[in-house]
């Protein structure tokens, strides 16, 4: 899909530092030729998956010298001190995710924050992301909004909902296909008259935005594929109501 055989001017600038590179969440063409280059040009790309990123990078058509290094939660303390080294003797290094910005609910603020305390240049890209799309789709404002992420699967998972209800701000949270209409049921069952917007597959095929009111759900005249990649966007507290508790 792309060709390297002539590097552009942005290219040549293209100089050793920690890149922050976005992926497409579903449409490749949501790649941007930014990253592309930078993605040709590293040394070493820091991926969650391997694999997963070896068969984006080939279905991009990419043509990379770099090292694909694994990076995840449960690895990052001890690969931080390895990448950030890289850099300093001279290497470009890509920190990509599965889908998405790097950091946005995965892995990376730790990178950064060992980039920060070894005053390593730090290149974010701006880039595919699932929250955006969803929170400008939804009809809620947008002046305002708060990202919540990942509801907890046990332990305060309530106090976090709450938390969410009690916002002023438009919500954003991430959501589970196994889990999404649990966490609708919880919402219902704390807020009756609350509007919602389920925004699933975002770039994808079978993208849909589903919006109604909690009652609606309540009543079951909501249907809701249980399958893919979901962001629920959830329309900030009305100033009248007070806090649930």
């Amino acid at each position: 899909m792309y060709n390297n055989d002539n590097k552009s001017d942005n290219q040549k600038n293209i100089t050793p530092a920690l890149y922050l590179v976005p992926t497409p969440i579903g449409n490749l063409e949501d790649i941007t030729m930014r990253a592309v280059n930078i993605l040709q040009e590293a040394d070493f790309i820091a991926c969650e998956d391997t694999r997963r990123s070896g068969v984006l990078i080939k279905s991009l058509g990419l043509s990379t010298k770099a090292k694909l290094i694994s990076y995840f939660e449960h690895n990052e303390n001890e690969k931080n001190d390895f990448l950030i080294n890289k850099i300093i003797d001279g290497n470009i290094v890509a920190l990509i995710s599965d889908a998405g910005s790097p950091c946005i609910s995965d892995p990376g603020y730790k990178l950064v924050q060992k980039a920060i305390e070894k005053n390593v240049k730090i290149i974010s890209l701006p880039g595919a992301t699932a929250c955006i799309p969803a929170l400008t789709a939804s009809g809620f404002p947008v002046h305002r909004f708060t990202f919540f992420g990942f509801p907890p699967q046990k332990k305060g998972r309530q106090s976090f909902i709450k938390s969410i209800l009690n916002c002023p701000n438009t919500a954003i949270v991430y959501e589970s296909s196994h889990r999404i209409i649990k966490f609708i049921n919880e919402i219902v069952s704390l807020d009756s008259n609350r509007n919602i917007c389920i925004a699933r597959e975002i770039s994808k095929i079978y993208e849909e935005y589903i919006r109604f009111n909690t009652n609606d759900f309540n009543n079951n005249t909501i249907n809701i594929t249980e399958k893919g990649e979901f962001v629920i966007i959830i329309e900030g507290k009305d100033e009248n109501k007070e806090d649930l508790v």
